[in-house]
């Protein structure tokens, strides 16, 4: 008895991990989904020629910001899929049901810098800034 309650908060911690995870990816999808939004009410702007110069920079900031903050979500999932596989490995007796992450931040990987620079990102946000940087250059 005792041993079948202790799995079942085991398996309760990994269930409020799993949902930070997908609130996580889901933040990370609502953020591309609001990037391509403005970016296509931007460059609708910019044919119709209001001001040009000042829609391409304030895309590539628009850009540049978008890329930071998913990286800071993509930064959050990996921290806290890092917690849930660490979680995974305790013994039933050690659940605390804490949700501190800060022992996964030592590693590089679940950094937000790392995160920023990752491929799903790059492959994102790269040719999006090369796209805005092409349209400055030919306006100019």
């Amino acid at each position: 008895m005792n041993y079948k309650k202790h799995m079942e908060n085991k398996r309760k911690h990994l269930e409020f991990i799993q949902g930070i995870i997908n609130r996580m990816a889901g933040n990370l999808f609502f953020l591309r989904g609001w990037t391509i939004t403005l970016i296509a009410a931007l460059l609708a702007l910019f044919v119709k020629g209001t001001n040009s110069n000042y829609i391409i920079y304030f895309l590539l900031v628009l850009i540049l910001v978008f890329w930071i903050l998913d990286g800071y979500f993509l930064s959050q999932e990996r921290l806290f899929r890092a917690l849930y596989n660490h979680v995974r490995k305790l013994d039933e007796k050690e659940i605390d049901f804490s949700m501190n992450t800060s022992e996964h931040k030592k590693d590089k990987k679940n950094t937000w810098v790392c995160a920023i620079f990752s491929s799903t990102l790059l492959v994102f946000y790269l040719p999006l800034v090369g796209v805005a940087l092409l349209i400055a250059y030919l306006i100019n």
